[in-house]
């Protein structure tokens, strides 16, 4: 819960609330290239009605879902936000010059502008370019922060945060995101393998 403070001195709470902020394309690209191997079909995509609902219950609280999008081409996906906006989500295309990694310069606005606010923020993103304001928003202990994406290809450098409190999720083995069994490799804590998994 948070407190405002209206212009005639009335205090308002307001419940606290999850910043869900997805870097779709990064989170696209490493499912194709890392885990597939090949530009993923429909059915191999996240499902992200799932991924609001795990941030709901994640922290047991509202989310406000943030999607950011590269729209330079000019061109938007109109059925993909049309379906975002079903799920409740907030799209945000944005658009620049070529030279401008666009989604990356947008989403580090927001999670600087998230600082300024209660409540807490789960990334959905692999991208190291984020470290500076995800160590930012850490500076806060009243504020819980996570990153949802394939744990083993995190950046390192977000990783080492979970010292100073950053919570790491998985899209698959914790959101349960995908409708089928990925094809990965990866490090599986023995408190988590699940034998029927493999037969």
């Amino acid at each position: 819960m948070s407190d405002l403070q209206t212009p005639d001195g009335r205090t308002l709470t307001t419940p606290r609330r999850t910043y869900l902020v997805v870097d779709g394309e990064n989170i696209d690209a490493t499912l194709g290239m890392n885990v597939l191997g090949h530009r993923p079909a429909p059915e191999e995509r996240p499902r992200w009605d799932r991924i609001v609902e795990f941030a709901r219950q994640a922290w047991g609280q509202d989310v406000t879902p943030l999607f950011f999008l590269n729209a330079s081409s000019g061109q938007m996906p109109m059925s993909f936000v049309q379906a975002l906006l079903a799920m409740g989500y907030r799209p945000i295309p944005l658009a620049g010059s070529s030279s401008e990694k666009v989604v990356d310069i947008g989403i580090q606005r927001m999670l600087d502008a998230i600082v300024d606010q209660p409540g807490d923020v789960l990334l959905a993103s692999h991208d190291g370019d984020f470290l500076p304001q995800v160590e930012t928003l850490l500076e806060d202990p009243d504020r819980r922060v996570g990153v949802l994406a394939f744990r083993e290809f995190v950046n390192v450098r977000l990783t080492e945060l979970t010292g100073r409190g950053l919570q790491v999720f998985d899209l698959e083995d914790h959101a349960g995101a995908f409708t089928t069994v990925l094809p990965r490799v990866r490090i599986i804590p023995l408190e988590e393998f699940d034998p029927l998994r493999y037969l």
